[in-house]
């Protein structure tokens, strides 16, 4: 989902609390990019918003997603909104840009559920024409590596439409487990729907990547 460009959580008096890892990234000043061979994630730019309302401003990207922005007009508005409480400290919004293109074709976002980001929730728009090639993953291994390495998020939460059938395998292939149904949660596609929490922590995830270098390792 599209964070609600009129949510609030923290200000800036928080950001002395966010960031407590041994080397803190001051994101709130400037987004760093996040880059691996078939993408790059960088913050959303004002010239973005064509692009992206292409992307994602589409009914089926919309089907399981509390109702957003989905004009350009709307899209410019949310990535004002976006720089902005980033600056405050309060949410993260990456666009996906696909090795070899130059505009985003989706968003990644974080945002903190207490001051210091140690839990944090996470969302996601990608255009359909990227489902099922391996860009979801690809993204979504580089946003958590951000979040626990160099954010120090010790839980990271994600909440998906219960019917969606696609993004809550999507996250169980993540290593991200249900913890129970939110009833009639979100409104989505003209009613009220309920959505399954599920959460990773980052001594699971940790536990992932030792055991994928090893699995590298024995095939080497």
């Amino acid at each position: 989902m599209l964070r609600d460009v009129n949510a609030s959580t923290d200000t800036a008096a928080d950001r002395a609390s966010v960031c407590t890892t041994s080397a803190p990234v001051q994101w709130w000043n400037h987004l760093p990019e996040l880059v691996s061979a078939p993408v790059r994630l960088r913050e959303l730019r004002a010239s973005d918003a064509p692009a992206l309302t292409a992307a994602i401003g589409s009914p089926e990207v919309g089907a399981y997603l509390s109702p957003g922005p989905t004009s350009v007009a709307e899209i410019g508005a949310f990535i004002s909104w976006a720089q902005g409480a980033r600056a405050e400290a309060r949410y993260i919004c990456f666009g996906v840009v696909p090795h070899g293109a130059i505009d985003p074709v989706g968003v990644f976002q974080l945002w903190p559920l207490e001051p210091s980001f140690r839990t944090a929730e996470w969302g996601f728009a990608l255009d359909p024409a990227y489902w099922g090639t391996g860009l979801f993953n690809e993204c979504a291994q580089l946003v958590m590596q951000f979040g626990f390495d160099r954010l120090g998020m010790m839980r990271l939460e994600a909440r998906a439409a219960a019917d969606n059938a696609r993004g809550n395998r999507a996250l169980q292939k993540l290593g991200a487990l249900p913890e129970g149904v939110l009833r009639k949660a979100f409104m989505a596609g003209g009613e009220y729907r309920d959505h399954v929490l599920w959460a990773i922590l980052a001594d699971d995830w940790r536990r992932q990547q030792a055991g994928g270098a090893r699995m590298m390792g024995a095939v080497a």
